[in-house]
């Protein structure tokens, strides 16, 4: 049974179901000090919630840019990874599960391209999942009930250097040993830089809009919680729901302008979906160039600390306290906003020419090099 609980948002019910318990009434943020004070003494980081960014108008005017820019390469994207999901799982019984909140809008965007362009109806649940907690047990145990043959299908946004999928690879085998759930571990995402999914639109470090903002362009829904002064035993991870940034939010425009383009990708997903695999190897390029830099920036070494991507720079520039950012030209669009934020937070930015990825975010620890 689903509980009525659950957190608000500002998308359409037919897109989404969070299965997260809401705690808005209950729960306060934590300023940027207190928050990174209490993780650095070894809290864990979903105990606690940052302030929401509030965004400038040059940076929201760049996110705009931005969207206006790449929405026809996102519907690409959107439709290869959706048809290559199909091809893998081999049935059109398919529950998507996205992990929330950066696989939220993607979740949508995939389940529209199934609808819209494939003419199947899968179901969109999106659940919080933790690192070092693992993902909500309670809420696949939600899904699994009420859907007991499906093909349940995990989605985020993008990867970094891997610690996601190692943690949905780690609980998936405990659900498959324990309760016999059948579940996959072949996260699928837009775009897997790190080299560590199995299902992808491109391995390019690509930045997705998305990634510029936090709840605006989440259908208003913080980033989960495990604090057992809110959540108990039974039930699912929090989250809180901020109506007050209803005037601020795109979470629906980001989803349509991207939907709106699908019909002119579509004949190039068909073609490309066909002439490439459905699946790669994980090779986990992007984690070897993490321990090198950790080695070579931190005299002890917490991997934790090291944010590769564009994606990941992007969130650690918006929620934790940087002490520098890497990046491999300072030319490249897609780093632009990274640039920005750098400047109004006042963090450093060294150009590494030959890095592998975009850009990598350095977080404080106190044991910089």
């Amino acid at each position: 049974m689903i509980a009525a609980d659950l957190v608000k948002t500002s998308y359409p019910k037919e897109d989404i179901t969070f299965l997260l318990k809401d705690v808005s009434d209950a729960f306060v943020e934590s300023t940027l000090e207190e928050r990174e004070k209490a993780v650095q003494t070894g809290a864990h980081y979903a105990e606690r919630l940052p302030m929401e960014y509030r965004p400038s108008d040059e940076y929201t005017n760049l996110y705009h840019e931005t969207v206006k820019k790449t929405k026809q390469q996102l519907s690409y994207l959107v439709g290869l990874v959706t048809r290559r999901i199909f091809m893998n799982a081999g049935t059109d019984d398919v529950i998507l599960v996205s992990l929330a909140r950066a696989g939220s809008p993607i979740g949508i965007l995939i389940r529209r391209y199934a609808q819209q362009m494939m003419n199947m109806d899968w179901p969109h649940y999106s659940v919080s999942i933790l690192r070092d907690k693992g993902i909500d047990e309670k809420a696949i145990d939600s899904i699994r009930a009420a859907h007991p043959a499906s093909r349940i299908q995990f989605v985020d946004g993008w990867t970094g250097k891997g610690a996601i999928q190692k943690e949905l690879t780690k609980s998936v085998n405990n659900l498959n040993e324990e309760k016999a759930m059948n579940l996959y571990d072949d996260m699928a995402v837009l775009a897997d830089p790190g080299a560590c999914a199995v299902l992808f639109g491109t391995r390019e470090d690509f930045l997705i809009p998305s990634a510029c903002l936090n709840a605006t362009v989440s259908g208003l829904v913080s980033r989960t919680i495990l604090n057992e002064l809110y959540i108990g035993k039974d039930d699912f991870h929090g989250a809180k729901f901020y109506g007050e940034l209803l005037e601020e939010d795109l979470s629906n425009d980001f989803v349509d302008q991207i939907t709106e383009c699908f019909a002119e990708t579509r004949d190039r997903v068909e073609k490309d979906a066909v002439s490439t695999p459905v699946t790669a190897e994980r090779t986990w390029q992007g984690m070897a160039e993490v321990e090198a830099i950790g080695q070579q920036m931190y005299s002890e070494t917490d991997y934790h600390l090291i944010k590769p991507g564009v994606g990941e720079t992007t969130r650690v520039l918006l929620r934790r306290s940087p002490w520098k950012v890497l990046v491999n030209s300072l030319d490249n669009p897609d780093v632009h906003h990274i640039l920005m934020l750098a400047k109004e937070k006042e963090v450093p930015v060294e150009v590494v020419p030959d890095l592998f990825y975009r850009a990598i975010g350095l977080i404080r620890s106190g044991k910089e090099i």
